[in-house]
């Protein structure tokens, strides 16, 4: 996608790309090569992109979420044993993330919070960077 929007942020003087990794794309996790490896070549594509598109002003950087309250961790996560809680769903979303620094899991808003501030002026001189949100799950 990133190629199509570059040439008319060109245009315009510059941009903010957000590309979206995860927090297993950083650290790895069991069962999960595959996207362990899928999330950690976007975190780098993402450098190598803030890289090469710097010098027009284009600011690229990696969102990288840690479990958040979405139908593919409801469901997928789950069945794969990606996701170790217990449960119904209430049950579910009480339990999970509990293992981390801030003991809970994340929600939508959380992630989209982050996207917003590397995509505002507040992170003008942010470029490259894996910005990672999931309450302290790799600290």
């Amino acid at each position: 996608m990133s190629k199509y929007v570059i040439p008319e942020m060109r245009k315009l003087g510059g941009g903010s790309i957000v590309n979206t990794g995860s927090g297993w794309g950083l650290k790895g996790g069991d069962l999960a090569a595959a996207y362990c490896a899928v999330k950690g070549g976007i975190v780098n594509v993402t450098r190598a992109m803030a890289i090469d598109y710097g010098k027009d002003n284009i600011r690229v950087n990696s969102i990288n979420p840690g479990d958040t309250v979405t139908a593919m961790m409801l469901s997928e996560g789950r069945q794969i044993g990606a996701i170790k809680c217990e449960g119904d769903e209430e049950g579910f979303l009480k339990t999970c993330g509990c293992d981390r620094p801030l003991a809970r899991i994340g929600q939508p808003e959380d992630i989209a919070n982050g996207v917003l501030f590397l995509c505002s002026g507040l992170a003008s001189w942010v470029t490259g960077a894996a910005l990672v949100v999931d309450g302290g799950g790799i600290a």
